[in-house]
């Protein structure tokens, strides 16, 4: 039986849920009242605690600011008609946040903890979470070192701790993508399959670039040929090729995402084959060349389910069918909302209920 998480709560004296337009909700500017931080200390989690939203003290010397061991999640809690709170597939959260973890050289979470840990302070901040159509809460859990050493060893000490914010759609327009052929994400034996920080912030720049080009998005590469693609700045590269849906299969360099799991298993139980592997710039190419490219999107938690209505490829533009007039990924996208909304039976167990 899974023990009792005791929490301590603080709650804020003052809620800013009234001043907060949620009409107009940038993704991720927007935080609910509360937080939740523990602490990892002498070998153990300990020190739970549910606290108003604000500044967390630390020394300047904390190794997460020097040598990068911080890394997060990202997961969504929805409201349905009725007033249930759920969190979709949390469980999975917690897997990956624990590769991770180890990957960083940094403690595990038990993940009956890490469930409970966002459970508890969404179901404190539920009336932070939006009630429009695409909208939801957004759950930022993350951990990060914290000891003031500057010696390049791993920390014996770590802050977990977890953020809300209510949110609007990630992006609101059709995807304009360029296919990466010099910058890599990530490299066989790297970390590219953890939620890094660091990884995220050797994109920022090529991801820059590619804006200042025109793009939305960057299909990022293998890092020895540049001929293999791997996934998106923002989500997991998608595709239905002459009636298949292929995608790179998630391993070394590339993220596990659960969005992307969730579609394949739909797709699986809707008769369509489902290739992971090894997916070919050539081969994508070509098929937006013969038009057996039907489909493409970039599929994660905070994009959810991407559009792509061109792909630019050494200085050519493939443009794709008005994504409206396509089947599958619309299809996908529909299903999901009606799981996440509880408008349908959620047949599969994926929500988590507050």
């Amino acid at each position: 039986m899974t023990e009792t998480l005791d929490i301590k709560l603080t709650k804020t004296s003052q809620s800013r849920l009234a001043q907060t337009d949620f009409d107009n909700l940038p993704f991720g500017r927007t935080f609910s009242d509360h937080m939740l931080v523990a602490d990892y200390i002498d070998g153990e989690w300990k020190n739970f605690e549910i606290v108003p939203y604000g500044p967390i003290a630390m020394s300047p010397a904390i190794s997460a600011l020097h040598y990068g061991q911080a890394f997060f999640e990202g997961i969504k809690a929805y409201k349905h008609a009725d007033g249930t709170v759920t969190i979709f597939r949390p469980d999975k959260n917690a897997i990956r946040f624990n590769k991770s973890a180890e990957r960083l050289c940094m403690p595990t979470l038990p993940e009956d903890i890490f469930v409970q840990s966002i459970a508890a302070v969404v179901d404190i901040d539920r009336d932070w979470i939006p009630t429009k159509e695409n909208h939801a809460l957004y759950i930022r859990p993350f951990m990060f070192a914290t000891d003031p050493y500057l010696g390049v060893t791993p920390s014996a000490t770590y802050k977990f701790v977890v953020l809300l914010g209510p949110v609007g759609p990630y992006f609101s327009k059709t995807l304009r993508v360029k296919i990466e052929t010099y910058y890599t994400r990530a490299a066989e034996g790297g970390m590219g399959y953890a939620k890094a920080a660091g990884n995220y912030g050797s994109s920022m720049l090529p991801a820059r670039k590619a804006a200042e080009e025109g793009f939305d998005q960057l299909i990022w590469t293998d890092a020895k040929d540049h001929a293999y693609i791997e996934e998106m700045g923002a989500a997991n590269a998608m595709f239905l090729l002459d009636g298949k849906l292929i995608t790179a299969e998630a391993g070394n360099t590339i993220l596990d995402g659960v969005t992307r799991d969730t579609v394949i298993a739909l797709a699986k139980e809707w008769g369509i084959t489902v290739e992971e592997r090894k997916v070919s710039v050539a081969e994508i190419i070509e098929g937006a060349k013969n038009g057996k490219l039907t489909d493409a999107f970039g599929a994660g938690t905070a994009a959810t389910i991407a559009p792509v209505g061109s792909i630019s490829y050494n200085g050519e533009e493939y443009f794709l069918s008005d994504p409206e007039t396509r089947e599958f990924s619309k299809r996908v996208f529909n299903t999901l909302d009606a799981i996440k909304y509880g408008t349908t039976p959620d047949t599969h167990g994926w929500n988590y209920v507050v």
